[in-house]
């Protein structure tokens, strides 16, 4: 039988199962696991079940063996337990009431604190659903106290949480490096620059906001004291130093992620004992609560990996690659079309599963039009951003619905959204347009 009419029909039964809300890691796993016996059952050109059990299993059991225990992979529960111990440390959030003190005067100076917040949270926590949870329970409920407009106090923070995909570190970014073999190291670097843009530009869409309505950002009343706006910049001192661990250790070549994830989780611990912020009891949640989220990650993990192995088994990449480079499409057509899928997926689905299943398709097709991974991942990570704010299912805006209840329709939140959602769209063409703006940093190592 032949191997691509096997991949493609296995394709299509996948995005059927998709489409029935099967779990993504079940339909991954099933689909592959039946089409490579499929193929192996009819490598002699008659069915012979008896011959596709062996080489099925070994693929299957092999590749997921080989991934749950990748030295890289290790990077995803050490930065997801780095993101529950910094949360119960108050180390996180104590990025957002140093911003809060310092934009206080500012109009709009809440929200933009709430996106600040947000951007120091992912520089830690490396999760964007995790960031617009988090910050959601702090900040949003606190501008809708002060009569913030709805729309503009929900749609930041929904906003701003998606800066946990490309600030570093990213558990997308980590994802991305390893089922491309591509340096998760450089790939951090690469997301700096492209973050900070989107940040800026969240900041910028809230001024606007506010500059063109001022009554949707109410002026807080009382003035901070420059002794007030110190303390502040100070208390947030442990948040700093995590960042220049990670960021500062990988770029000057003291550490690997890995290793850098290791000694943020340590420092993280020492610091929240030496302040008493952290408890026994509260590192034991912290560390129940990263088994249950990393092991859901490993389990789709798994079973991306066979499904990557079924599509190399099958022959269907080359053969979209040799269709592509026959139709003799110019670069910019080319990312045009991959964004256009990536924003489609991205209204339906989540963002690990919008990877592991258009990787194992799109990066063959990428390298023969001799594009660099790096700068890729990074177009791929903030498309994916894109996707947790975009109609009908932004998992990040349903987020900030669940926070805030029925005080705010999500369909006044997603009014909100849609301009952030402009920046965003002028920032990824800037990413596009420009390479450097991702390689600039990595290049200089």
């Amino acid at each position: 039988m032949d191997g691509t009419l096997v991949g493609l029909t296995a394709f299509a039964f996948l995005i059927l199962l998709l489409g029935l809300r099967v779990p993504i890691a079940f339909a991954l796993a099933g689909v592959a696991t039946i089409g490579t016996f499929v193929i192996f059952a009819f490598r002699t050109g008659t069915f012979s079940p008896d011959r596709a059990f062996r080489p099925t299993s070994s693929l299957v059991f092999s590749n997921s063996f080989d991934l749950i225990h990748s030295y890289d992979l290790s990077m995803i529960p050490l930065f997801v337990a780095l993101g529950h111990i910094a949360y119960r440390a108050e180390i996180t959030t104590r990025i957002y009431r140093a911003a809060r003190v310092w934009l206080a005067a500012i109009p709009g100076g809440v929200a933009m604190a709430s996106v600040v917040g947000c951007g120091g949270f992912s520089a830690i926590t490396g999760s964007s659903i995790a960031c617009a949870s988090t910050m959601g329970r702090i900040c949003a409920p606190e501008m809708l106290r002060m009569g913030y407009d709805k729309r503009l106090a929900t749609a930041s923070v929904a906003a701003g949480g998606t800066l946990g995909s490309l600030i570093p570190p990213s558990v997308l970014f980590i994802i991305y490096g390893i089922f491309t073999e591509t340096s998760i190291s450089s790939l951090f670097l690469a997301g700096i620059i492209p973050g900070l843009i989107s940040l800026l530009g969240f900041l910028l869409v809230i001024w606007v906001w506010v500059l063109r309505d001022p009554s949707a950002a109410p002026v807080e009343d009382g003035v901070t004291s420059a002794k007030e706006r110190l303390h502040a910049a100070i208390d947030a001192w442990p948040a700093m130093l995590l960042f220049v661990i990670i960021v500062g250790g990988i770029y000057g070549g003291i550490f690997t992620a890995t290793e850098a994830a290791a000694v943020c989780v340590s420092a993280a611990l020492l610091i929240g004992f030496a302040q008493r912020r952290l408890t026994v009891k509260s590192v034991i949640e912290a560390l129940r609560e990263t088994v249950i989220q990393t092991t859901s990650i490993f389990i789709i993990a798994a079973g991306a990996k066979i499904f990557v192995a079924f599509i190399a088994l099958t022959g269907v990449a080359g053969e979209i690659v040799g269709a592509v480079q026959a139709a003799d499409l110019n670069v910019v057509v080319l990312m045009l079309a991959i964004a256009a899928i990536y924003l489609l997926l991205g209204m339906f689905l989540d963002p690990i599963g919008i990877m592991v299943l258009t990787l194992p398709l799109l990066v063959p097709l990428v390298e023969g039009y001799g594009l660099d991974l790096i700068w890729f991942g990074v177009v791929v990570i903030k498309l994916l951003e894109i996707g947790l704010i975009t109609p009908p299912v932004g998992l990040n805006v349903f987020v900030i619905a669940s926070v805030v209840g029925r005080e705010v329709p999500i369909d006044r939140i997603f009014s909100g959204i849609m301009r952030f959602l402009t920046v965003d769209v002028i920032v990824l063409a800037l990413i596009m347009a420009f390479p450097i703006l991702s390689l600039l940093i990595p290049n200089s190592m």
